[in-house]
């Protein structure tokens, strides 16, 4: 018997168990707004409909632009969303210092946005188990061909955070092809029923849990995975053996949570904020169908003399016995006087409120009036900043910061990143990262705003007494609203680069001047000689040429 095993096994058991509340809220959140995602304690067929809850798609598609939105604002795919630097300025400021940061923060990039990687489509995958669950989680595997991420369901994902909130101990359950168990574990570490699988079915399904948690037994200095402080263990459920041992240096699976309440520790997501609002939101577009069905095609209110025959409501269809002699009908549509207008106006206050919760509205606002000046761009910018700052700044802390954690451990490893500078190592080698995103930009609108208000305040003064405008360095400003709106830095010109324009501007003004002089030179040397010669006296020596021929 394999004691280890059996403990941990018992540990998962015991943490699905404490869990199966919020297994109960996700499976019901899944059914109406992402169905293709509810595997909660449901055994679903690959391919079948999971819309039957859903008769209004507004969460759904709030769903999706929460997502296209986090993605925007946190990790754009066509931007530097982040950096890295040390806390000393003046170590910040030695050119190989930032060389080397640079160079560390670009391999990071290639690496992430590495056609193998896969990071962006799995990023998305994440930021929809966000808004939906309220936890996320993202595994960071270190393969023969590079960095390789993966979205995990929340399914499979169990969770335990230390004495400081930080979650250090994910277990995760999950089903693998017992050809696959083969392939990744060896055909040795199968019990009996899985060998005889793997003759008749391969692809029959198992399941197996991979455990990651801190060792307590760190052996500091050897360099097998007993000297990592991360400690990871898979179980073959079939058999409760350990059938592979291993160990991380930094903790493999990141994962983010939108809010969490007190003695919690799962997530909890917009979804489950306005979940009665969708619920209501469904239940009203069932009934605004029905009487709306009602409306186009009213029941028929007829004599109760058995006089009149079945009617055929096909289009152009004859009916006899419909009138009466007089040509009076016979036949009534019921008229039920309902004010489906009235049910359409209480749908659209739910959706409203669903967007909200979404952040949906949030993002409109650039959309919804385009035509703005700068500062006023700049003032809706800071009003979306603050308000996303709560959100969206956990998620660099909690899921971004220890994702990039994990990939500079990586290739480290891998010996991609480049040699340290010695300056550096001596200080310690302790790299910041600072997020440059989007949402950083917004959040740092309100210094944008501060300059162009500044400017425009003292611009009437200035006509007045014209050294107002000394207070301000222009050159210093611009660099600060290029920065603060994004712009790249390969489009501006370095200090140096504007000291050497400035000094041939200087040599062109210089030339251009002795050109001017070369002329009024020449005649006064001919004016002189000729004034000579008529007193006879020796011609002067020829002056020597200013510019050679």
């Amino acid at each position: 018997m394999d004691e280890r095993a059996d403990e941990i096994i018992r540990r998962q058991e015991k943490m699905a168990a404490d869990r199966a509340v919020f297994d109960a809220h996700w499976r019901e959140i899944a059914e109406r707004i992402l169905p293709r995602a509810n595997h909660f304690k449901t055994n679903r067929q690959p391919g079948d409909k999971r819309t039957e809850y859903v008769f209004d798609a507004t969460a759904g598609l709030a769903l999706e632009r929460f997502s296209a939105a986090m993605e925007s604002m946190l990790t754009p795919r066509t931007q530097r969303w982040h950096k890295l630097r040390v806390s000393d300025e003046a170590l910040q400021e030695e050119p190989e210092v930032q060389a080397y940061l640079d160079q560390v923060t670009e391999a990071l990039f290639v690496a992430r946005y590495s056609p193998r990687a896969n990071f962006a489509s799995q990023a998305s995958e994440c930021y929809m188990s966000l808004g939906a669950f309220g936890t996320n989680c993202m595994f960071i595997d270190d393969s023969l061909r590079g960095i390789r991420y993966r979205s995990v369901h929340l399914s499979e994902i169990f969770i335990a955070e230390n004495h400081q909130g930080v979650i250090d101990t994910v277990y995760r359950r999950f089903p693998m092809t017992v050809r696959q168990a083969a392939q990744r574990f060896g055909r040795e570490n199968l019990s009996e029923e899985q060998k005889g699988a793997l003759e008749k079915n391969p692809e029959q399904l198992f399941d197996f849990i991979h455990a990651v948690m801190p060792r307590d037994d760190v052996a500091y200095g050897r360099k097998d995975f007993r000297g990592m402080p991360v400690a990871s263990c898979y179980v073959n459920l079939s058999t409760r053996k350990i059938i592979s041992e291993g160990g991380y240096r930094s903790m493999p699976y990141a994962i983010g949570r939108y809010t969490t309440n007190p003695k919690e520790v799962y997530g909890r997501s917009p979804a489950m904020t306005v979940l009665p609002d969708i619920k209501m939101l469904n239940e009203m577009s069932k009934t605004v169908i029905r009487a709306a069905h009602k409306i186009v095609d009213p029941p028929l209110l007829l004599q109760d003399d058995g006089a009149l025959q079945a009617f055929d409501l096909r289009p152009g269809a004859l009916n006899y016995g419909g009138v009466d002699e007089q040509g009076r009908q016979l036949v009534h549509p019921l008229q039920t006087n309902a004010r489906v207008d009235i049910g359409l106006d209480m749908m659209e206050q739910r959706r409203k409120v669903i967007n909200d919760a979404f952040l949906v509205t949030l993002f409109q606002i650039l959309v919804e009036a385009p035509q703005m000046t700068a500062t006023e761009a700049m003032l809706r910018a800071q009003e979306k900043g603050a308000l996303l700052a709560p959100t969206m700044g956990r998620q660099q802390s909690e899921f971004l910061g220890p994702l990039i954690e994990r990939e500079i451990d990586i290739l480290a490893r891998a010996g991609v990143l480049p040699q340290m500078p010695e300056v550096l190592m001596q200080a310690g080698g302790l790299v910041e990262v600072e997020y440059v995103s989007p949402l950083n930009r917004a959040q740092r609108a309100d210094e944008g705003v501060a300059i162009m208000r500044t400017l425009e305040a003292v611009t009437p003064l200035a006509q007045i007494d014209p050294r107002v405008m000394m207070v301000f360095d222009p050159e210093a400003v611009a660099r600060e609203l290029a920065d603060i709106n994004g712009v790249p830095v390969k489009v501006m010109r370095t200090k140096e680069q504007i000291a050497a324009i400035e000094e041939a501007q200087a040599q062109a003004a210089q030339a251009q001047q002795l050109l001017a002089a070369a002329p009024v030179l020449g005649k006064t040397v001919r004016d002189l000689a000729q004034a000579q010669t008529l007193s006879g006296a020796a011609p002067p020596q020829q002056a020597p040429a200013i510019f050679p021929a």
